[in-house]
């Protein structure tokens, strides 16, 4: 049985040349994209800002709803049409999206580096990527073998497929599916399928491709569990994040370590972060995660 780690861990993102936290406060977040700075809320940033004015080409305004709505704020300067950032040898390309963000996640950078450093060596590694967006991660994983991309968006499939092109990785052995994540995950149960890693990266709320309905706190638990019949005593890691939920690391730790019981390793939990640039900088938490691995 894998054990389980109590004390809350930090993973930390530094920030690199196509992405930076420059400030943050009074419930919002000033950054750099490549050449671009925006504003975009940010409810955890509750203290007080370091810069008193924070020059930017766009900022996102929210809605007066709590479902997320809203709208950018954009200089003519912003491409509608995006531009391209990197990551390591990934090239992808960064866009403002009506739902504030910027068509990539920069405080998973940690966490393909953590992914990295489990499938070291590997290069027949066969890795799992459920609610993989606009494909970053897979990008990453396809380092180590063929990787599975699996979104319920088939725009965000289509633009993940964009990125491995420009990143010139179009013959690296990547399936790009678009699926419901609930569904895929059983049908692999029924197939027997075998994963030496997979990253999951629910929404609190979204649509399958025939209209399914997710709700993380009501699918979360049987995703898991199908996802641990996935991995057997010679898999190396299973990744899970969670945003914007009113929920503890510690939770995800002990939903992984009652799914993963069949199994050795380790479950590890605590926050994602990022750290603000500049000197004094401050950490930003962005998500809690649980992950379990197994260094064989």
């Amino acid at each position: 049985m894998a054990d389980l780690v109590t004390d809350p861990l930090l993973m930390v993102g530094e920030g690199w040349d196509a992405y930076r936290l420059l400030d943050s406060g009074h419930g919002r977040k000033w950054e750099q994209y490549g050449g671009y700075r925006f504003v975009r809320p940010e409810p955890q940033a509750m203290w007080a800002p370091r810069e008193a004015d924070w020059p930017a080409d766009g900022e996102f305004v929210p809605g007066s709803d709590e479902d997320g709505g809203g709208r950018w704020e954009l200089s003519g300067d912003v491409p509608q049409e995006g531009w391209e950032l990197g990551w390591r040898g990934a090239r992808f390309t960064a866009q403002c999206t009506p739902f504030r963000h910027l068509a990539f996640f920069p405080d998973m950078a940690p966490v393909w580096d953590w992914m990295g450093g489990r499938l070291e060596g590997c290069t027949d590694a066969e890795t799992l990527n459920l609610f993989g967006y606009t494909g970053v991660g897979s990008l990453a994983l396809s380092e180590y073998g063929p990787v599975v991309h699996v979104d319920a968006s088939k725009k965000s499939v289509a633009q993940a497929r964009e990125n491995a092109a420009l990143s010139g990785f179009e013959d690296r052995p990547i399936r790009w599916l678009v699926d419901d994540a609930m569904k895929f995950a059983a049908r692999e149960v029924r197939r027997e399928r075998r994963y030496d890693g997979i990253i999951l990266d629910p929404p609190k709320f979204g649509r399958g491709p025939k209209n399914e309905t997710w709700r993380i706190e009501d699918g979360l638990a049987e995703l898991v569990g199908n996802c641990a019949q996935l991995l057997d005593a010679d898999s190396r890691f299973l990744f899970l994040t969670v945003y914007a939920m009113r929920m503890s690391s510690l939770a995800l730790a002990g939903l992984l370590q009652e799914k993963l019981a069949h199994l050795p390793g380790t479950v590890e939990h605590g926050d994602l972060a990022v750290r603000e640039a500049g000197p004094d900088a401050r950490l930003l938490p962005t998500a809690i995660f649980a992950r379990w691995s197994n260094p064989r």
